[in-house]
């Protein structure tokens, strides 16, 4: 991700000021912890928010992919005049068993 790549940027901006101190020791350790907590912070941001808000979305992308590839070959079947049963049957398959509400039975009985 991005957090973590942000932090290392900080934290070479924090040493480069680091060395800019060099001649004066009392300054050198509040600089590397400046340069540090980037990197921290970097991580912290990317762990905590960025990656599971990006996992979040990728997954609702994905079931919204199915959704229209669902739509998609339902109006193509519609249009090529396919046996409804058929049809079913097609367009089921796009859905994990354990996710469907209404069982073949159900439909036959119909």
């Amino acid at each position: 991700g991005f957090s973590p790549a942000f932090g290392m940027i900080g934290t070479l901006i924090g040493l480069v000021q680091m060395l800019n101190q060099l001649s004066d020791p009392s300054a050198i350790g509040p600089a590397m912890a400046v340069a540090l907590l980037t990197t921290f912070y970097g991580v912290i941001l990317s762990t905590l928010f960025f990656l599971p808000i990006g996992s979040k979305l990728k997954a609702r992308t994905m079931t919204e992919v199915i959704n229209m590839e669902i739509i998609f070959e339902g109006a193509i079947a519609i249009l090529q005049n396919n046996n409804p049963l058929m049809v079913f049957e097609r367009l089921s398959s796009f859905i994990p068993p354990k996710d469907r509400t209404i069982s073949q039975r159900e439909v036959y009985k119909l």
